[in-house]
């Protein structure tokens, strides 16, 4: 496992490892978007609200939306910012509060880039989700060391072209790991 530069996590995927029994995050794949000393967020990838679609989110912000983007999906990002949209999206970067996770990834929750969304003139690729996830100073790190979490670099490919009910087990491929082989229980060697 390699860190990202100075210790921190920004631009890896967190994967869950089979013993998070916590249901917001049991065979979770979250993208952390930022990552400084005083703390981590990132959006889950994996998760897609059973009951919300894109016409929800527009139709409540008052936004004009064409019919191909009604059925947009909608994800739990996290039960961080519950009420706030966030928009992990690739290019182009030049929305309001853009932030650059990865040369080919970015995270915004500005009003303009869900307008664009919603009339089929956002980036290419891209997922909505509602929340995201936190951790406080230091959080992240404890958790990793405890075992809870693995990291790899985020990959485009898991976040926007595979089907939801396999990004999981495909960052833990990418990872180089069989999921099926892993066990529940944490510990050292």
């Amino acid at each position: 496992m390699e860190d990202n530069y100075q210790g921190f996590f920004k631009g890896q995927f967190l994967i869950a490892m089979p013993a998070m029994t916590d249901p917001g995050f049991f065979q979770t794949v979250t993208c952390i978007s930022e990552h400084t000393s005083e703390g981590a967020v990132g959006i889950v990838i994996n998760r897609p609200h059973p009951k919300i679609s894109g016409k929800d989110i527009f139709d409540e912000l008052g936004i004009e939306y064409i019919p191909e983007t009604e059925s947009i999906p909608i994800y739990i990002g996290g039960p961080v910012h519950v009420g706030e949209i966030f928009i992990l999206h690739g290019p182009p970067f030049n929305w309001e509060g853009c932030l650059i996770v990865t040369p080919d990834l970015a995270m915004s929750n500005s009003r303009d880039i869900l307008d664009a969304i919603a009339i089929g003139r956002g980036p290419e690729s891209f997922i909505v989700s509602i929340g995201c996830a936190g951790w406080g100073k230091d959080q992240l790190e404890s958790e990793i060391k405890a075992n809870v979490w693995l990291t790899c670099p985020v990959s485009e490919k898991i976040i926007f072209e595979l089907p939801v009910e396999f990004r999981w087990e495909e960052a833990m491929k990418k990872m180089g790991i069989n999921p099926a082989q892993l066990s529940g229980k944490a510990g050292h060697a």
